[in-house]
């Protein structure tokens, strides 16, 4: 998942976890680099195995995976 919203990444990072999905967030300091204008997008990363049952739960629940 791919977003610059903050809210959206906290729901997703909740409902994966929820799911028994560990998650990984990337780009969480990149603010500093940009100017704090939130521009750049954060990544959510879930291990291969994972992969499929992350992107259903996303999608079943409505949450824009931001490709």
């Amino acid at each position: 998942m791919r977003s610059n919203d903050p809210t959206a990444i906290a729901f997703a990072k909740a409902l994966l976890s929820g799911e028994g999905i560990e998650v990984f967030e990337l780009d969480v300091h990149t603010s500093v680099i940009e100017g704090s204008i939130g521009i750049l997008p954060r990544r959510l990363m879930v291990a291969d195995r994972d992969h499929f049952r992350a992107a259903a739960a996303l999608r079943d629940n409505d949450v824009d995976l931001g490709r």
